[in-house]
């Protein structure tokens, strides 16, 4: 027996309705990818990354994780947090790839093959296998126990199931809840030695991936988990109730993915406003002085705070070694970025004038309201 879906309640199921009218409006704003698409969507890749293993305690900044997803080399990132940053990176871009796949189905083999990728830089977590024994959650925060998964000798004929489930017909359920559902039951499962967080994080975004709706990257609820990560455990240790018990209420989980989808459609919907103003600032700045479309990008991630280096731009733009070196002097000759460092170590800042285009461009951040809180 797994944890089970509750009947949603008219509240619920207007919130579902106003989620998936956002995210319609997200696809649509994105359906003819912009310009500026490219680096919207890799940063909000590298924000996922970031968040879903930050909250296990692999800590790299948000230019870390954007030089994982752009195939760099990280800035100051330590090897362990960069390998699980970089091995999550190639299980979610599977996900990405399995999106579109028409001869799709879930299986229990996919999900060892997730962990695998996820976990081989730790071999002491036996990727890819079934634990042997017990497993205990620990709270740093209570130094205590807080949760005991099944016997390990239920965990095949668990995952089963929950393949199963994931494969039957549940068109009566809104995706939002089946991919909230797999998180749940694939969390309380904790079929592996470690790992089984981010597993389940990856679960539900290829749940959603599957919807096609948005691209697997707008779709996650990774950064909202990894921004609200106390919450986050307090409502899967409310529903677990410290051990197995699938025949616990579910409805608070439920309650607490729809409210994380809601606030992070509405998050979404600002940094694309925000992006397109920046970009059309950007390129308004760049016709006006003679510069090459090619810059658009650099600058575009100058302004929003990346360091810049001359192999990314390079990369980017898409030329030469001498073109690129070439452009970067330009750039700097404009005063729009500042060199740091030398030679191999030099990297470049924005300057004061892309600086006050990013501040002017930025929107307000309203309060998050809580569709559940009338």
């Amino acid at each position: 027996m797994l944890f089970v879906t509750p009947e949603l309640s008219d509240q619920e199921k207007e919130v579902v309705g106003e989620i998936e009218e956002s995210r319609r409006g997200l696809n649509h704003m994105l359906r003819e990818p912009p310009r500026w698409y490219g680096p919207l969507r890799r940063t909000a890749f590298a924000r996922n990354i970031q968040a879903s293993n930050s909250i296990e305690g692999y800590n790299v900044s948000l230019e870390d994780a954007v030089a994982a997803v752009a195939g760099e080399q990280p800035s100051e990132a330590t090897d362990e947090d960069w390998n699980a940053v970089r091995n999550y990176w190639d299980a979610m871009t599977y996900i990405i790839q399995l999106a579109n796949d028409t001869h799709f189905r879930h299986t229990e083999a996919l999900i060892r093959s997730l962990h695998y990728m996820m976990m081989k830089h730790d071999f002491a977590a036996a990727p890819g296998l079934f634990r042997p024994g017990s497993v205990f959650v620990w709270s740093t925060a209570t130094q205590e126990v807080v949760y005991e998964g099944p016997d390990f000798e239920l965990v095949p004929s668990l995952l089963q199931e929950l393949v199963d489930d994931l494969n039957a017909d549940h068109s009566d359920t809104p995706p939002l809840v089946r991919a909230g559902m797999a998180h749940l039951n694939l969390v309380m499962i904790h079929p592996f030695r470690d790992g089984n967080g981010r597993m389940a994080r990856a679960l539900q975004t290829l749940v959603l991936a599957r919807d096609l709706i948005l691209a697997p990257e707008f779709s996650s609820i990774e950064e909202y988990l990894g921004r609200n990560t106390a919450a986050y455990y307090e409502v899967l240790g409310e529903v677990g109730g410290g051990s197995w018990h699938p025949e616990r209420e579910t409805r608070p989980w439920v309650r607490f993915v729809l409210l994380a989808h809601h606030r992070q459609a509405l998050t979404f919907a600002r940094r694309i406003r925000e992006t397109e103003r920046l970009w059309e600032a950007i390129d308004h700045l760049a016709q006006e002085r003679g510069i090459d479309e090619r810059n658009l990008g650099t600058l575009y991630n100058a302004a929003v705070g990346f360091k810049i280096r001359r192999s990314e731009h390079i990369a980017y733009a898409e030329v030469s070694e001498r073109v690129g070196t070439a452009d970067l002097k330009r750039l700097v000759d404009m005063d729009l970025l500042v060199p740091v460092g030398e030679r191999r170590g030099r990297y470049y800042l924005t300057g004061d004038e892309l600086r006050g285009l990013r501040e002017k461009t930025r929107e307000p951040k309203e309060p998050l309201t809580n569709p559940f809180a009338a």
